[in-house]
C-alpha cells in the first residue's frame, strides 16, 4: 500500500517565498533545520473531521529527497485537485497514465510556462489518500519547485505538515493505524531485516491478525450477550462451556504473541551489543575492526576509553549499535570511574555482550563470565586462548594479524539472528502494539474469572475496544499526532 515516493519536503539551505497571493503558506523552507511556516486552518480535530467529510482542503508537498538531481515529484491531494490540473494543464489527463505535458500558471492564456512536466492523474477514492490526487514529475530545480509551489498556493492548495498524507489516508479508511506506522517504518527502514519487516506490517500481515482476533472476539461476544438476554431459555452448559474454552484459546494466542521476545522491536531499533573487559584487552581495535574504520583511538595506555563509543553496523542484515566501554577494574581517578560505571549500564542494558580479555593478561581461574556473553580471547598471536572461561567456551582472535576474526563475526551474526528470529505469527513492532495487547489480555483473563454473565460480558467489551485501539477504530485521536508526526513532510 505504500507509495514509492516519500521523503522530507527539503532541497537546500535557503527559504523560498511563494509569492505575495499566498494565502495559506508563508514561507517553505527548504532545509534539514526548519519546516514548513503555515497558517493554522482550525483545529487538528476539525481538519481531521473535514478529511473524513470529504472536504478537506488540498495539500502538496515534495516527495522526493533533499540535494541536486534530475527530478522533484510533487505531491498534491485534496478535493481541489481536478480544477487546479484544469487550471495549469488545460484538462486532466487520463487517470493513472503518466503523460508528459506544459505546465502553466494557467493554461487558459498559456501565461508563464512553469515546466515541461510529466503528469499521474489519481481520482479518488482509488489514491494513496482516498481523496482526488496527483503528482508532478518535475525538472528538480530550486527556482522549478519555488514557481510550481507559488502557483499551487495561488489556486488554493497549503503545504502539507509531516504524515498529512498518510493521516488522510487512515481517515478516509485506505489504511489502519498499524498499517500507517509500517509505512513510517519503510521510510526509515536501514537494514533489510527493517525493510522485510516494514514491508510486511504495511501489507497488511500484522493487521490481519489483528482483525482476526476481532472478528472471534465479536463473536464471543454475540454469544456473551445472547446468554445475557435469554437467561430463562434452558440453554445446553455446552454453549457457555465452549465459549469459555473459545475466550483462553484466544488468550493463550495473545499470550504467546506477547512472549516473542521483543524481536519486533528489536529489529525496529536494532540491537545493542556491548564490548566490555579490563583495560588494554583490544576492546577499541575489535570496535574498528568491525566497524571497519578509526571509530575509536587506540592506544597502549590503560584507560583511554572513558566513555561509551557508539558505532551502527548491520550484521546478517540486521542493525547493530555496538558500544566500546572504558575498561572495568578497581580505579581511584574520578574520571575513569564514571567510566567503568557507565561501562555497567550498557552491560545491564544491551541486547548481548562480548567480553572480552587479552591472552597475555588472562582472568583467574575463579572470573564468571557476565550471563549469555560472547566471550572472546584478543592476542592470540602472543599466547593461545584458554578453550573456556568458566562454562562458556571462547573465541581466540588477534586484532592485529587478523587470526579468528571472520569466525568471531559469524558468531555475532548468528547472535543477530537468533535475537530477532522467530516463526509463527508477525511479531510486534512498537511499544504501542504490546501495551494495548497487553490490555486484550488482561481484559480476557477478568473474563475468565468472572462467574457472572454480566460481568463477564463487561471485561469482553473491554477487550474489544483494546483491539479497536490497535488498529485505529476506536479512541485514538489523541494519539494520532504523536504517530503521524514521526513522518516527513511528503509522506
Amino acid at each position: 500500500m505504500a507509495s514509492p515516493h516519500g521523503i522530507s519536503l527539503r532541497h537546500e539551505s535557503e527559504s523560498v517565498v511563494f509569492g505575495r497571493r499566498a494565502r495559506f503558506a508563508r514561507h517553505l523552507y527548504l532545509d534539514d533545520a526548519r519546516m514548513i511556516e503555515a497558517t493554522p486552518a482550525g483545529s487538528r480535530e476539525t481538519r481531521d473531521n473535514e478529511t473524513r467529510g470529504g472536504r478537506a482542503p488540498t495539500i502538496f508537498a515534495l516527495a522526493t529527497g533533499a540535494g541536486r538531481a534530475a527530478i522533484a515529484v510533487m505531491r498534491v491531494s485534496g478535493g481541489g485537485c481536478g480544477a487546479i490540473l484544469t487550471r495549469m494543464l488545460g484538462e486532466p489527463p487520463s487517470p493513472r497514465r503518466a503523460v508528459l505535458r506544459k505546465l502553466w500558471r494557467n493554461a487558459a492564456t498559456q501565461n508563464d510556462h512553469l515546466d515541461d512536466a510529466l503528469v499521474l492523474w489519481f481520482p479518488g477514492p482509488s489514491s494513496y489518500t482516498g481523496e482526488d490526487s496527483f503528482e508532478l514529475h518535475l525538472h528538480a530545480g530550486p527556482a522549478i519547485i519555488s514557481a510550481v509551489a507559488d502557483a499551487l498556493v495561488a489556486e488554493g492548495a497549503r503545504p502539507a505538515e509531516p504524515g498529512e498524507f498518510t493521516r488522510r489516508a487512515f481517515l478516509n479508511g485506505r489504511v489502519d493505524l498499524v498499517e500507517a506506522e509500517g509505512v513510517a517504518d519503510l521510510i526509515e527502514a536501514e537494514t533489510e531485516a527493517q525493510r522485510r519487516q516494514a514491508l510486511a506490517q504495511t501489507d497488511g500481515r500484522l493487521s490481519a491478525l489483528y482483525h482476526e482476533w476481532a472478528d472471534r472476539l465479536r463473536s464471543v461476544l454475540a454469544r456473551q450477550e445472547a446468554l445475557i438476554d435469554f437467561p430463562d431459555e434452558d440453554l445446553p452448559p455446552e454453549v457457555e462451556d465452549a465459549l469459555i474454552s473459545d475466550i483462553t484459546t484466544l488468550r493463550e494466542e495473545i499470550a504467546e504473541h506477547l512472549a516473542d521476545g521483543a524481536r519486533g522491536e528489536r529489529i525496529r531499533r536494532g540491537l545493542s551489543f556491548s564490548i566490555v573487559g579490563p583495560p588494554n584487552a583490544g576492546k577499541s581495535s575489535l570496535l574498528n575492526w568491525l566497524a571497519e574504520r578509526d571509530a575509536a583511538i587506540v592506544s597502549p595506555i590503560a584507560g583511554t576509553t572513558r566513555d561509551a563509543i557508539e558505532v551502527a553496523v548491520v550484521l546478517a542484515g540486521v542493525k547493530v549499535t555496538l558500544v566500546d566501554t572504558a575498561g572495568i577494574r578497581e580505579t581511584s581517578d574520578p574520571i575513569e570511574a564514571e567510566g567503568v560505571r557507565r561501562a555497567m549500564f550498557h552491560v545491564e542494558h544491551s541486547d548481548c555482550v562480548v567480553q572480552i580479555f587479552a591472552s597475555d593478561a588472562p582472568p583467574d581461574t575463579e572470573t564468571t563470565p557476565l550471563p549469555d556473553a560472547i566471550v572472546v580471547c584478543n592476542k592470540i598471536d602472543l599466547a593461545p586462548a584458554p578453550a573456556r572461561l568458566g562454562e562458556i567456551s571462547v573465541s581466540g582472535v588477534s586484532v592485529r594479524t587478523g587470526q579468528g576474526l571472520d569466525d568471531l563475526r559469524e558468531t555475532l551474526e548468528r547472535k543477530a539472528l537468533a535475537l530477532t528470529s522467530g516463526s509463527g505469527a508477525p511479531p510486534l513492532t512498537r511499544a504501542r502494539h504490546r501495551a494495548a495487547a497487553d490490555e486484550v489480555y488482561a481484559a480476557l483473563s477478568a473474563a475468565l474469572a468472572q462467574p457472572w454473565a454480566e460481568m463477564r460480558g463487561e471485561e469482553l467489551r473491554l477487550a474489544m475496544r483494546s483491539l479497536g485501539r490497535l488498529t485505529g477504530e476506536v479512541g485514538v485521536e489523541d494519539i494520532l499526532d504523536t504517530v503521524f508526526g514521526q513522518f516527513c513532510i511528503g509522506k
